[in-house]
Protein backbone atom coordinates (compact mmCIF):
# COMPACT_ATOMS: atom_id res chain seq x y z
CA UNK A 1 0.00 0.00 0.00
CA UNK A 2 2.78 2.45 0.89
CA UNK A 3 4.53 1.85 -2.41
CA UNK A 4 1.30 2.47 -4.30
CA UNK A 5 0.74 5.72 -2.43
CA UNK A 6 4.32 6.79 -3.14
CA UNK A 7 3.88 6.10 -6.84
CA UNK A 8 0.76 8.25 -6.98
CA UNK A 9 2.61 11.03 -5.20
CA UNK A 10 5.36 10.66 -7.79
CA UNK A 11 2.84 11.04 -10.60
CA UNK A 12 1.49 14.16 -8.91
CA UNK A 13 5.01 15.61 -8.83
CA UNK A 14 5.43 15.00 -12.56
CA UNK A 15 2.15 16.69 -13.41
CA UNK A 16 2.88 19.56 -11.04
CA UNK A 17 6.33 20.17 -12.50
CA UNK A 18 4.79 20.55 -15.94
CA UNK A 19 2.27 23.07 -14.66
CA UNK A 20 5.10 25.14 -13.19
CA UNK A 21 6.98 25.11 -16.47
CA UNK A 22 3.86 26.12 -18.38
CA UNK A 23 3.48 29.20 -16.19
CA UNK A 24 7.07 30.47 -16.13
CA UNK A 25 8.28 29.74 -19.66
CA UNK A 26 7.59 32.29 -22.41
CA UNK A 27 6.43 31.08 -25.81
CA UNK A 28 9.56 30.11 -27.71
CA UNK A 29 10.63 28.87 -31.10
CA UNK A 30 8.29 28.94 -34.10
CA UNK A 31 5.44 26.47 -33.58
CA UNK A 32 4.31 27.49 -30.10
CA UNK A 33 3.88 31.24 -30.72
CA UNK A 34 2.50 30.60 -34.23
CA UNK A 35 -0.28 28.34 -32.96
CA UNK A 36 -0.87 30.58 -29.94
CA UNK A 37 -1.32 33.60 -32.20
CA UNK A 38 -3.82 31.70 -34.36
CA UNK A 39 -5.79 30.83 -31.23
CA UNK A 40 -5.63 34.46 -30.10
CA UNK A 41 -6.96 35.60 -33.47
CA UNK A 42 -9.78 33.06 -33.22
CA UNK A 43 -10.74 34.34 -29.78
CA UNK A 44 -10.45 37.98 -30.87
CA UNK A 45 -12.40 37.69 -34.14
CA UNK A 46 -14.96 35.12 -33.08
CA UNK A 47 -14.29 33.11 -36.23
CA UNK A 48 -14.59 29.52 -35.01
CA UNK A 49 -14.57 27.97 -38.49
CA UNK A 50 -11.28 29.03 -40.07
CA UNK A 51 -8.01 29.33 -38.14
CA UNK A 52 -6.06 32.28 -39.53
CA UNK A 53 -2.31 32.22 -40.08
CA UNK A 54 -2.45 36.01 -40.33
CA UNK A 55 -5.43 38.40 -40.54
CA UNK A 56 -5.43 38.06 -44.36
CA UNK A 57 -4.28 34.41 -44.71
CA UNK A 58 -6.35 31.36 -43.70
CA UNK A 59 -4.50 28.44 -42.17
CA UNK A 60 -5.25 25.26 -44.09
CA UNK A 61 -2.55 23.11 -42.51
CA UNK A 62 -4.48 21.72 -39.52
CA UNK A 63 -8.10 21.25 -38.40
CA UNK A 64 -9.31 23.56 -35.64
CA UNK A 65 -9.86 21.40 -32.54
CA UNK A 66 -6.70 22.46 -30.73
CA UNK A 67 -7.33 26.10 -31.67
CA UNK A 68 -10.89 25.85 -30.37
CA UNK A 69 -9.69 24.68 -26.98
CA UNK A 70 -6.91 27.28 -26.79
CA UNK A 71 -9.19 30.14 -27.88
CA UNK A 72 -11.70 29.05 -25.25
CA UNK A 73 -8.91 29.01 -22.65
CA UNK A 74 -8.05 32.60 -23.64
CA UNK A 75 -11.69 33.57 -23.21
CA UNK A 76 -11.84 32.01 -19.74
CA UNK A 77 -8.36 32.70 -18.36
CA UNK A 78 -7.01 35.65 -20.33
CA UNK A 79 -4.19 35.92 -22.87
CA UNK A 80 -1.38 34.13 -21.05
CA UNK A 81 1.12 31.38 -21.76
CA UNK A 82 -0.43 29.19 -19.10
CA UNK A 83 -3.90 29.52 -20.61
CA UNK A 84 -2.87 28.56 -24.13
CA UNK A 85 -0.82 25.59 -22.89
CA UNK A 86 -3.44 24.24 -20.50
CA UNK A 87 -5.50 22.39 -23.17
CA UNK A 88 -2.47 20.28 -24.14
CA UNK A 89 -1.93 19.38 -20.48
CA UNK A 90 -5.59 18.41 -20.13
CA UNK A 91 -5.46 16.36 -23.34
CA UNK A 92 -2.44 14.49 -21.96
CA UNK A 93 -4.29 13.94 -18.70
CA UNK A 94 -7.15 12.46 -20.74
CA UNK A 95 -4.76 10.10 -22.52
CA UNK A 96 -3.38 9.02 -19.15
CA UNK A 97 -6.84 8.24 -17.84
CA UNK A 98 -7.48 6.02 -20.85
CA UNK A 99 -4.11 4.28 -20.50
CA UNK A 100 -4.83 3.56 -16.85
CA UNK A 101 -8.29 2.15 -17.61
CA UNK A 102 -6.89 -0.15 -20.30
CA UNK A 103 -3.83 -1.33 -18.37
CA UNK A 104 -5.74 -1.96 -15.14
CA UNK A 105 -8.41 -4.01 -16.93
CA UNK A 106 -5.87 -6.17 -18.79
CA UNK A 107 -2.80 -6.32 -16.53
CA UNK A 108 -3.72 -5.08 -13.05
CA UNK A 109 -3.49 -1.84 -11.11
CA UNK A 110 0.26 -2.00 -10.44
CA UNK A 111 1.11 -2.20 -14.13
CA UNK A 112 -1.45 0.53 -14.82
CA UNK A 113 0.24 2.85 -12.33
CA UNK A 114 3.67 2.25 -13.80
CA UNK A 115 2.22 2.82 -17.27
CA UNK A 116 1.19 6.32 -16.21
CA UNK A 117 4.56 7.09 -14.65
CA UNK A 118 6.46 5.92 -17.72
CA UNK A 119 4.15 7.75 -20.12
CA UNK A 120 4.26 11.02 -18.15
CA UNK A 121 8.06 10.93 -17.89
CA UNK A 122 8.87 10.16 -21.54
CA UNK A 123 10.67 13.17 -23.01
CA UNK A 124 8.17 13.92 -25.77
CA UNK A 125 5.11 13.40 -23.59
CA UNK A 126 6.44 15.64 -20.83
CA UNK A 127 7.41 18.41 -23.24
CA UNK A 128 4.32 18.21 -25.47
CA UNK A 129 1.94 18.09 -22.49
CA UNK A 130 2.72 21.72 -21.75
CA UNK A 131 3.33 23.03 -25.27
CA UNK A 132 1.05 24.71 -27.80
CA UNK A 133 0.89 21.86 -30.32
CA UNK A 134 -1.77 19.83 -32.13
CA UNK A 135 -0.08 16.49 -31.38
CA UNK A 136 -1.42 15.96 -27.82
CA UNK A 137 -4.94 16.05 -29.25
CA UNK A 138 -4.13 13.47 -31.93
CA UNK A 139 -2.52 11.32 -29.23
CA UNK A 140 -5.68 11.63 -27.13
CA UNK A 141 -7.82 10.60 -30.10
CA UNK A 142 -5.70 7.59 -31.10
CA UNK A 143 -5.35 6.44 -27.49
CA UNK A 144 -9.10 6.75 -26.98
CA UNK A 145 -9.85 4.78 -30.16
CA UNK A 146 -7.39 1.96 -29.41
CA UNK A 147 -8.45 1.69 -25.77
CA UNK A 148 -12.14 1.77 -26.69
CA UNK A 149 -11.66 -1.03 -29.21
CA UNK A 150 -9.89 -3.25 -26.68
CA UNK A 151 -12.29 -2.42 -23.85
CA UNK A 152 -15.35 -3.05 -26.02
CA UNK A 153 -14.34 -6.72 -26.16
CA UNK A 154 -13.85 -6.92 -22.40
CA UNK A 155 -16.72 -4.69 -21.32
CA UNK A 156 -19.05 -3.95 -24.27
CA UNK A 157 -20.84 -0.99 -22.71
CA UNK A 158 -22.06 1.81 -24.92
CA UNK A 159 -19.43 4.36 -23.73
CA UNK A 160 -16.64 2.16 -25.11
CA UNK A 161 -18.49 1.03 -28.24
CA UNK A 162 -19.54 4.53 -29.26
CA UNK A 163 -16.43 6.09 -27.75
CA UNK A 164 -14.43 4.50 -30.54
CA UNK A 165 -16.38 6.52 -33.12
CA UNK A 166 -16.28 9.74 -31.08
CA UNK A 167 -12.51 9.29 -30.92
CA UNK A 168 -12.38 8.99 -34.72
CA UNK A 169 -14.27 12.28 -35.00
CA UNK A 170 -11.93 13.94 -32.52
CA UNK A 171 -8.93 12.79 -34.55
CA UNK A 172 -10.46 14.09 -37.77
CA UNK A 173 -10.95 17.48 -36.11
CA UNK A 174 -7.54 17.46 -34.43
CA UNK A 175 -5.29 16.27 -37.27
CA UNK A 176 -7.36 15.01 -40.20
CA UNK A 177 -7.62 11.72 -42.13
CA UNK A 178 -4.26 10.62 -40.68
CA UNK A 179 -6.36 9.56 -37.70
CA UNK A 180 -7.93 6.78 -39.73
CA UNK A 181 -4.54 5.52 -40.89
CA UNK A 182 -3.07 5.39 -37.38
CA UNK A 183 -6.06 3.42 -36.06
CA UNK A 184 -6.79 1.11 -38.99
CA UNK A 185 -3.07 0.43 -39.56
CA UNK A 186 -2.48 -1.66 -36.42
CA UNK A 187 -6.04 -3.04 -36.20
CA UNK A 188 -6.32 -4.65 -39.63
CA UNK A 189 -3.36 -7.07 -39.34
CA UNK A 190 -4.40 -7.90 -35.77
CA UNK A 191 -7.86 -8.90 -36.96
CA UNK A 192 -6.30 -11.13 -39.61
CA UNK A 193 -3.76 -12.94 -37.42
CA UNK A 194 -5.52 -12.91 -34.03
CA UNK A 195 -9.10 -14.16 -34.39
CA UNK A 196 -9.75 -13.65 -30.67
CA UNK A 197 -9.52 -9.89 -31.22
CA UNK A 198 -12.36 -9.94 -33.73
CA UNK A 199 -14.98 -9.98 -30.98
CA UNK A 200 -14.60 -6.20 -30.68
CA UNK A 201 -15.51 -5.81 -34.35
CA UNK A 202 -18.67 -7.85 -33.86
CA UNK A 203 -19.78 -5.66 -30.95
CA UNK A 204 -19.25 -2.31 -32.68
CA UNK A 205 -22.32 -0.34 -33.87
CA UNK A 206 -20.80 0.27 -37.30
CA UNK A 207 -23.70 2.02 -39.03
CA UNK A 208 -24.77 4.32 -36.22
CA UNK A 209 -21.15 4.69 -35.09
CA UNK A 210 -19.86 5.97 -38.42
CA UNK A 211 -22.95 8.15 -38.69
CA UNK A 212 -21.96 9.68 -35.35
CA UNK A 213 -18.37 10.20 -36.58
CA UNK A 214 -19.60 12.01 -39.70
CA UNK A 215 -22.15 14.03 -37.74
CA UNK A 216 -19.44 15.33 -35.40
CA UNK A 217 -16.69 15.99 -37.96
CA UNK A 218 -18.05 16.46 -41.48
CA UNK A 219 -19.92 19.78 -40.93
CA UNK A 220 -16.68 21.60 -40.13
CA UNK A 221 -14.99 20.34 -43.32
CA UNK A 222 -17.95 21.53 -45.40
CA UNK A 223 -18.11 24.93 -43.69
CA UNK A 224 -14.33 25.41 -43.97
CA UNK A 225 -14.37 24.77 -47.73
CA UNK A 226 -17.35 27.09 -48.23
CA UNK A 227 -15.71 29.85 -46.19
CA UNK A 228 -12.27 29.62 -47.84
CA UNK A 229 -12.50 27.66 -51.14
CA UNK A 230 -9.41 25.59 -51.86
CA UNK A 231 -9.04 24.31 -48.32
CA UNK A 232 -9.99 20.69 -49.05
CA UNK A 233 -7.59 20.36 -51.99
CA UNK A 234 -4.66 21.79 -50.04
CA UNK A 235 -5.39 19.90 -46.84
CA UNK A 236 -6.33 16.50 -48.23
CA UNK A 237 -4.03 16.36 -51.26
CA UNK A 238 -1.17 18.59 -50.15
CA UNK A 239 -0.87 17.97 -46.42
CA UNK A 240 -1.82 14.29 -46.44
CA UNK A 241 -0.37 13.02 -49.71
CA UNK A 242 2.22 15.33 -51.26
CA UNK A 243 3.87 16.11 -47.92
CA UNK A 244 4.14 12.38 -47.19
CA UNK A 245 5.64 11.26 -50.52
CA UNK A 246 7.79 14.33 -51.24
CA UNK A 247 10.45 15.06 -48.60
CA UNK A 248 11.11 18.47 -50.14
CA UNK A 249 7.49 19.41 -50.81
CA UNK A 250 7.54 22.96 -52.13
CA UNK A 251 3.83 23.57 -51.80
CA UNK A 252 3.88 24.30 -48.06
CA UNK A 253 2.20 27.68 -47.59
CA UNK A 254 3.28 28.16 -44.00
CA UNK A 255 6.92 27.23 -43.66
CA UNK A 256 9.39 24.77 -45.10
CA UNK A 257 9.33 21.01 -45.56
CA UNK A 258 11.01 19.03 -42.80
CA UNK A 259 13.24 17.04 -45.15
CA UNK A 260 15.06 14.14 -43.50
CA UNK A 261 16.42 10.73 -44.39
CA UNK A 262 13.70 8.09 -44.60
CA UNK A 263 13.77 5.94 -41.49
CA UNK A 264 14.94 8.81 -39.27
CA UNK A 265 11.72 8.37 -37.31
CA UNK A 266 13.40 5.51 -35.40
CA UNK A 267 15.98 7.89 -33.99
CA UNK A 268 13.05 10.09 -33.02
CA UNK A 269 11.50 7.11 -31.23
CA UNK A 270 14.58 6.77 -29.03
CA UNK A 271 14.71 10.49 -28.30
CA UNK A 272 10.97 10.85 -27.72
CA UNK A 273 10.87 7.90 -25.32
CA UNK A 274 13.92 8.92 -23.27
CA UNK A 275 14.99 7.61 -20.85
CA UNK A 276 12.78 4.53 -21.19
CA UNK A 277 13.46 3.83 -24.85
CA UNK A 278 17.15 3.28 -24.28
CA UNK A 279 16.37 0.97 -21.36
CA UNK A 280 13.87 -0.95 -23.50
CA UNK A 281 16.45 -1.32 -26.27
CA UNK A 282 19.07 -2.61 -23.82
CA UNK A 283 16.62 -5.10 -22.32
CA UNK A 284 15.56 -6.30 -25.78
CA UNK A 285 19.15 -6.81 -26.97
CA UNK A 286 19.94 -8.72 -23.80
CA UNK A 287 17.03 -11.10 -24.43
CA UNK A 288 17.96 -11.58 -28.08
CA UNK A 289 21.51 -12.63 -27.23
CA UNK A 290 20.53 -15.63 -25.08
CA UNK A 291 18.78 -18.46 -26.99
CA UNK A 292 16.45 -19.43 -24.12
CA UNK A 293 15.30 -15.85 -23.56
CA UNK A 294 15.00 -15.30 -27.30
CA UNK A 295 12.71 -18.32 -27.58
CA UNK A 296 10.60 -17.10 -24.63
CA UNK A 297 10.34 -13.69 -26.23
CA UNK A 298 9.20 -15.24 -29.50
CA UNK A 299 6.49 -17.20 -27.68
CA UNK A 300 5.02 -13.98 -26.30
CA UNK A 301 3.78 -13.15 -29.78
CA UNK A 302 0.96 -15.66 -29.17
CA UNK A 303 -0.54 -13.48 -26.42
CA UNK A 304 -3.18 -11.32 -28.20
CA UNK A 305 -2.96 -8.59 -25.55
CA UNK A 306 0.79 -8.19 -26.06
CA UNK A 307 0.37 -8.39 -29.83
CA UNK A 308 -2.22 -5.61 -29.62
CA UNK A 309 0.17 -3.34 -27.74
CA UNK A 310 3.08 -4.18 -30.02
CA UNK A 311 1.12 -3.42 -33.20
CA UNK A 312 -0.16 -0.19 -31.67
CA UNK A 313 3.34 0.89 -30.62
CA UNK A 314 5.12 -0.05 -33.86
CA UNK A 315 2.70 1.01 -36.57
CA UNK A 316 3.26 4.76 -36.26
CA UNK A 317 7.08 4.66 -36.65
CA UNK A 318 6.82 1.96 -39.36
CA UNK A 319 4.35 4.12 -41.29
CA UNK A 320 6.46 7.27 -41.04
CA UNK A 321 9.57 5.32 -42.06
CA UNK A 322 8.19 5.68 -45.59
CA UNK A 323 8.36 9.47 -45.41
CA UNK A 324 11.28 11.85 -45.08
CA UNK A 325 9.06 14.82 -44.23
CA UNK A 326 8.72 14.21 -40.50
CA UNK A 327 8.99 15.74 -37.04
CA UNK A 328 9.82 13.98 -33.80
CA UNK A 329 6.34 14.82 -32.47
CA UNK A 330 4.90 12.29 -34.93
CA UNK A 331 6.00 9.56 -32.48
CA UNK A 332 3.54 10.70 -29.78
CA UNK A 333 0.57 8.41 -30.70
CA UNK A 334 2.82 5.34 -30.23
CA UNK A 335 3.99 6.16 -26.72
CA UNK A 336 0.83 5.10 -24.91
CA UNK A 337 1.25 1.46 -25.98
CA UNK A 338 5.01 1.64 -25.46
CA UNK A 339 4.44 2.80 -21.88
CA UNK A 340 2.22 -0.19 -21.05
CA UNK A 341 4.74 -2.61 -22.58
CA UNK A 342 7.54 -0.97 -20.62
CA UNK A 343 5.47 -1.07 -17.44
CA UNK A 344 5.06 -4.82 -17.85
CA UNK A 345 8.83 -5.20 -18.06
CA UNK A 346 9.43 -2.90 -15.08
CA UNK A 347 6.86 -4.72 -12.96
CA UNK A 348 8.38 -8.10 -13.83
CA UNK A 349 11.89 -6.90 -13.00
CA UNK A 350 10.72 -5.47 -9.66
CA UNK A 351 8.81 -8.66 -8.83
CA UNK A 352 11.90 -10.77 -9.53
CA UNK A 353 13.93 -8.42 -7.31
CA UNK A 354 16.39 -7.80 -10.14
CA UNK A 355 15.90 -4.09 -9.62
CA UNK A 356 15.54 -1.89 -6.61
CA UNK A 357 12.55 0.45 -6.69
CA UNK A 358 14.96 3.40 -6.69
CA UNK A 359 16.07 2.65 -10.26
CA UNK A 360 12.74 3.16 -12.09
CA UNK A 361 11.83 6.02 -9.75
CA UNK A 362 15.09 7.76 -10.68
CA UNK A 363 14.40 7.22 -14.38
CA UNK A 364 10.90 8.62 -13.90
CA UNK A 365 12.26 11.88 -12.50
CA UNK A 366 15.19 12.27 -14.89
CA UNK A 367 13.57 14.05 -17.85
CA UNK A 368 10.93 16.06 -15.91
CA UNK A 369 13.54 17.49 -13.52
CA UNK A 370 15.95 18.24 -16.37
CA UNK A 371 13.33 19.98 -18.49
CA UNK A 372 11.99 21.93 -15.51
CA UNK A 373 15.50 23.06 -14.59
CA UNK A 374 16.01 24.24 -18.17
CA UNK A 375 12.77 26.22 -17.98
CA UNK A 376 13.74 27.83 -14.68
CA UNK A 377 17.11 28.87 -16.15
CA UNK A 378 15.31 30.15 -19.24
CA UNK A 379 12.89 32.19 -17.15
CA UNK A 380 15.81 33.71 -15.19
CA UNK A 381 17.96 34.29 -18.29
CA UNK A 382 15.44 34.96 -21.11
CA UNK A 383 18.17 36.20 -23.45
CA UNK A 384 19.04 32.53 -23.98
CA UNK A 385 15.57 31.77 -25.37
CA UNK A 386 14.23 32.26 -28.88
CA UNK A 387 11.43 34.60 -27.83
CA UNK A 388 10.55 38.24 -28.36
CA UNK A 389 8.38 38.52 -25.26
CA UNK A 390 10.69 40.79 -23.29
CA UNK A 391 11.77 42.94 -26.23
CA UNK A 392 8.13 43.60 -27.11
CA UNK A 393 7.28 44.31 -23.47
CA UNK A 394 10.16 46.80 -23.24
CA UNK A 395 9.03 48.55 -26.43
CA UNK A 396 5.38 48.74 -25.38
CA UNK A 397 6.38 50.18 -21.99
CA UNK A 398 8.26 53.02 -23.72
CA UNK A 399 5.85 53.74 -26.56
CA UNK A 400 3.41 56.65 -26.66
CA UNK A 401 -0.04 56.21 -28.26
CA UNK A 402 1.07 57.25 -31.77
CA UNK A 403 4.37 55.35 -31.75
CA UNK A 404 4.73 52.17 -33.76
CA UNK A 405 6.54 48.87 -33.39
CA UNK A 406 7.96 47.19 -36.51
CA UNK A 407 10.45 44.46 -37.38
CA UNK A 408 12.83 44.55 -40.28
CA UNK A 409 11.60 42.30 -43.12
CA UNK A 410 9.87 39.64 -41.01
CA UNK A 411 7.99 39.66 -37.71
CA UNK A 412 8.72 36.67 -35.44
CA UNK A 413 5.57 34.86 -34.35
CA UNK A 414 6.32 35.46 -30.69
CA UNK A 415 6.48 39.22 -31.35
CA UNK A 416 3.09 39.09 -33.07
CA UNK A 417 1.57 37.20 -30.16
CA UNK A 418 2.98 39.35 -27.39
CA UNK A 419 2.13 42.57 -29.26
CA UNK A 420 -1.42 41.24 -29.78
CA UNK A 421 -0.99 41.74 -33.51
CA UNK A 422 0.02 45.41 -33.21
CA UNK A 423 3.32 44.98 -35.02
CA UNK A 424 4.23 44.86 -38.70
CA UNK A 425 7.17 44.16 -40.99
CA UNK A 426 9.01 46.82 -42.95
CA UNK A 427 11.72 46.58 -45.57
CA UNK A 428 14.98 48.48 -45.27
CA UNK A 429 14.16 50.41 -48.44
CA UNK A 430 10.78 51.48 -47.07
CA UNK A 431 12.36 52.36 -43.73
CA UNK A 432 14.90 54.61 -45.43
CA UNK A 433 12.26 56.41 -47.52
CA UNK A 434 9.69 57.08 -44.80
CA UNK A 435 8.56 60.70 -44.48
CA UNK A 436 8.97 62.81 -41.39
CA UNK A 437 6.54 62.30 -38.53
CA UNK A 438 5.90 63.36 -34.99
CA UNK A 439 5.69 59.73 -33.90
CA UNK A 440 8.59 57.55 -32.89
CA UNK A 441 9.34 54.22 -34.49
CA UNK A 442 10.58 51.24 -32.47
CA UNK A 443 12.35 48.79 -34.77
CA UNK A 444 13.36 45.21 -34.07
CA UNK A 445 16.46 44.33 -36.08
CA UNK A 446 18.45 41.13 -36.42
CA UNK A 447 21.59 41.73 -34.41
CA UNK A 448 23.86 41.35 -37.42
CA UNK A 449 21.94 44.06 -39.33
CA UNK A 450 22.36 46.91 -36.86
CA UNK A 451 25.30 48.59 -38.59
CA UNK A 452 23.88 47.98 -42.07
CA UNK A 453 20.61 49.67 -41.16
CA UNK A 454 22.41 52.58 -39.48
CA UNK A 455 24.42 53.13 -42.65
CA UNK A 456 21.32 52.96 -44.84
CA UNK A 457 19.53 55.52 -42.65
CA UNK A 458 22.69 57.61 -42.34
CA UNK A 459 22.21 57.96 -38.61
CA UNK A 460 23.74 56.23 -35.59
CA UNK A 461 21.48 53.64 -33.98
CA UNK A 462 21.85 52.35 -30.46
CA UNK A 463 20.27 49.23 -29.06
CA UNK A 464 17.93 49.86 -26.14
CA UNK A 465 17.10 46.17 -25.58
CA UNK A 466 18.27 42.81 -26.88
CA UNK A 467 16.65 39.41 -27.27
CA UNK A 468 18.59 36.35 -28.38
CA UNK A 469 18.21 37.25 -32.06
CA UNK A 470 17.11 40.89 -32.25
CA UNK A 471 17.96 44.35 -31.00
CA UNK A 472 15.45 47.11 -30.40
CA UNK A 473 16.34 50.55 -31.73
CA UNK A 474 14.47 53.81 -31.52
CA UNK A 475 14.07 56.04 -34.55
CA UNK A 476 13.06 59.34 -32.94
CA UNK A 477 10.14 61.53 -34.01
CA UNK A 478 10.57 63.66 -37.15
CA UNK A 479 13.11 61.20 -38.54
CA UNK A 480 10.83 58.47 -39.88
CA UNK A 481 7.24 57.24 -39.95
CA UNK A 482 5.28 54.40 -41.38
CA UNK A 483 3.51 55.29 -44.64
CA UNK A 484 -0.26 55.52 -44.37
Amino acid sequence: MNKRINLWWLLGILLGLRLVGMAIMPLTGTSEPRYAEMARLMAATGDWITPWFAPEQPFWGKPPFSFWTEALAFKLLGITEFAVRLPSWLATLGSMGLIFAYARAHFGERVATWSLLIYASCALVFIASGAVLTDPFLALATTWAMVAWAMAAKSPSWPWRYGFFVALALGLLAKGPLMGVLVAGPLLPLLVFYPSLRCSAKKMPWVTGFALTLLLSLPWYVLAELKTPGFLNYFLVGEHFLRFIDSGWAGDLYGVAHKRVKGAIWLDVLIASLPWGLLALAMLLRQLIKPAQRAALWQKRLDPNLAYLLAWALFTPVFFSLSGNILWTYVLPALAAFSVLMALSVQQALANTRWALAMPVTLTLLIPLGVTLYMIVGALQPQRLKTEKYLVAHALAQMKPDDKLVYLDKVPFSATFYAHGNVSAVSLNALAQMPNSAAALYVGLPKEDLQRVAAALNTPLQSSFESREHVLVLIPPKLAALPR
